[in-house]
């Protein structure tokens, strides 16, 4: 197949944790071809993407409408996940829309939106349950979702809909990162005993995919993934049984859990909001209003549909935490006891490679 009848699919996003492993699903087998827009092209994540083939690299930010025109200009279809860590509630809000009207007035056959729970609303619009970085895209989501309804004949639209990175529970600097106390590879979280629906990046890609390849189908759905909903004392199991340490989950309060990261409970969620603007969450608002959604058990998922569209998904902490261990051995990473030493942990988001300074 000559390369200009290969559809071009247009990401935003993809350098970053969930983009990585969508972007190699995408161009997996040279189906289709991937224009990525990254801020710095010479970036180890943005070299490593280009090195699958099929890959084009679009330098510039995402919040200028000339770069958004050229980037969409002559593509099938986008790919669109937003770190509102980066660029904070409104700024995403504002060119997540922005981004939607451009690919279709530049003529895009099919849009896929990086979403997650609108959690303020599944709360019945308690404030307890406020978190921006749900939220923001919660809202834009149902946006696109309402706008598919009377343009889908120019431009299917869909949401994939992630929620909290397993992966976070064996990395270093988020809101979930292990510690050894006394010998002991330990959680401390406020949920209590309630199970959470954690994703497994490495399927995000799978599901992507899908989505790309059956346009028709699913062209206004919400497709919310995980692996399962799964406890933190489901997940310290799972690990003693993988790895023969021995993990533990200890329940906290809110406020217990907040004295752990006193440091940075005042500080803005995201890097770049400002911080004397009163839409700005504080990093402890927003994840207390995260826990709280967690703990009530409000993140709902229906796993039928993903058994379906994915027959060979991971489906248990268990599984993954095998699969982690056999990938790190191979790759020289190291056991998972090696790799959640303080001393070995590393960052599986990007916002550690932006030092949390990462611009637009």
């Amino acid at each position: 197949m000559d390369s200009q009848d290969v559809p071009k699919i247009f990401v935003i996003g993809g350098t970053g944790a969930q983009g990585m492993p969508i972007v190699r699903s995408l161009v997996s087998d040279k189906k289709y071809q991937v224009k990525v827009l990254t801020r710095n092209a010479s970036s180890r994540r943005a070299q490593e993407l280009y090195g699958l083939g099929n890959v084009e690299l679009f330098e510039g930010s995402l919040a200028n409408e000339t770069t958004l025109h050229n980037g969409l200009r002559g593509c099938y279809g986008a790919f669109v996940n937003i770190d509102g860590f980066n660029t904070g509630k409104k700024a995403e809000m504002f060119w997540a829309i922005r981004i939607y009207e451009i690919a279709l007035e530049e003529g895009l056959k099919f849009f896929v939106y990086g979403n997650h729970d609108y959690a303020l609303k599944a709360g019945a619009y308690n404030s307890k349950y406020r978190c921006g970085h749900l939220d923001g895209k919660g809202r834009i989501g149902e946006w696109i979702l309402w706008q598919n309804t009377t343009n889908m004949d120019r431009m299917g639209a869909a949401l994939y809909t992630g929620g909290p990175y397993i992966d976070m529970s064996i990395s270093g600097a988020t809101m979930m990162s292990p510690t050894i106390e006394d010998g002991i590879v330990t959680w401390r979280i406020p949920v209590g005993d309630v199970a959470v629906p954690f994703v497994a990046l490495q399927d995000c890609g799978y599901y992507v995919r899908w989505m790309f390849d059956n346009p028709r189908r699913a062209s206004g759905i919400d497709l919310r993934t995980a692996i399962a909903h799964i406890s933190f004392h489901e997940m310290a199991a799972a690990f003693e049984r993988v790895t023969g340490h021995p993990a533990q989950y200890i329940e906290m309060s809110m406020d217990d859990y907040w004295a752990l990261y006193r440091d940075i409970a005042n500080l803005p969620a995201a890097y770049n909001a400002d911080p004397n603007d009163a839409s700005t969450m504080s990093t402890r608002d927003n994840f207390t209003g995260f826990w709280n959604f967690c703990k009530d058990d409000l993140m709902k998922r229906e796993y039928a549909i993903l058994d379906e569209i994915h027959p060979n998904r991971i489906k248990t902490a268990e599984q993954w935490f095998r699969i982690e261990e056999a990938n790190g051995q191979a790759s020289g990473k190291g056991s998972l006891w090696d790799r959640v030493q303080p001393e070995n942990i590393t960052e599986v988001l990007k916002r550690g490679e932006d030092g949390g300074k990462g611009t637009l």
